[in-house]
């Protein structure tokens, strides 16, 4: 298959390590995809809710696709989020095209382009901390209760449901905390004069342009995650673009693939752990 060649991708908010990460999207598009920079903007691995008796050999292989891009080339920046905050302590580390920051500002064609996770913004991050992780516990279990009632409506012939994009589009708390949230990120970059602005964090896939009272614009982008909404951002001969799992026909086909392989071919396709960890070591020739 030949791959769609793209100038930089930002994705955010996996939480590989959880059972609500859907890493076999996620990783149906990265091969459909050559990227010249990726962005890991944050929330990649979960490491709050991480359980080395739960990482799936899916999980297992998005890492090493990554690895793969990094050694073919491809520039990938890791920005730390809330989720993976214990790389913070690693900013600044690099290894070969790989580097880990806690921000990043680019210029893409003029435009002064600032990124960063988000959770900088967050009150409950800044004062109760575990708050926010019995948040995310919480909505871990509610995308697991989201999973099991999508299967039954499928049964019945219904389509798919997300619980929590209800929940946060009728509880008008959770709709002021997105709006306040993209706000806020706005004037703050046009405040350190930025023209784009590029967040994870609130699960919110977005682009849009924000004013703030003096009716400075800037241009606001939210790449959404890998739970729910299973979006990226795609930048690519000068212009933004929101990526869509569900509107994608070739990642579609490739899971349409997998599925025609059936479940006796995949299993003589899967490796264990060991396996693919050691493949992982090979391509940074930590092999002897």
């Amino acid at each position: 298959m030949k791959k769609r060649k793209v100038e930089l991708v930002v994705i955010s908010d996996v939480h590989l390590g959880t059972f609500g990460c859907s890493a076999q999207n996620l990783l149906n598009y990265l091969k459909t995809i050559k990227p010249k920079t990726l962005i890991l903007n944050g929330d990649i691995i979960d490491i709050w809710q991480f359980n080395k008796r739960y990482f799936p050999k899916s999980h297992l292989k998005v890492v090493q696709h990554i690895m793969q891009l990094i050694t073919s080339g491809t520039k990938v920046y890791y920005i730390t989020g809330n989720h993976d905050e214990m790389l913070r302590k690693f900013k600044g580390f690099r290894m070969g095209s790989f580097e880990i920051v806690n921000k990043l500002v680019l210029d893409l064609d003029g435009a002064k382009t600032w990124f960063f996770h988000g959770d900088v913004f967050d009150v409950t991050m800044k004062h109760s901390k575990w708050l926010a992780k019995l948040g995310g516990i919480g909505y871990d279990l509610l995308i697991v209760i989201n999973t099991f009632v999508n299967w039954l409506s499928c049964q019945f012939g219904f389509g798919k449901i997300s619980l929590s994009k209800k929940i946060k589009n009728s509880v008008k708390s959770a709709v002021k905390f997105i709006n306040d949230f993209e706000s806020v990120a706005a004037d703050m970059a046009i405040y350190n004069d930025y023209d784009t602005v590029v967040c994870g964090h609130i699960h919110q896939p977005e682009i849009k342009t924000i004013k703030n009272k003096e009716g400075i614009a800037v241009n606001y982008l939210n790449s959404g995650d890998w739970i729910e909404n299973l979006t990226a951002l795609e930048y690519h001969k000068k212009t933004w673009k929101l990526y869509e799992y569900s509107k994608d026909p070739a990642a579609l086909n490739e899971e349409a693939q997998r599925a025609k392989k059936g479940k006796a071919s995949l299993k003589a396709e899967h490796k264990n752990h060991d396996q693919l960890f050691a493949e992982l070591l090979q391509e940074f020739n930590l092999t002897k």
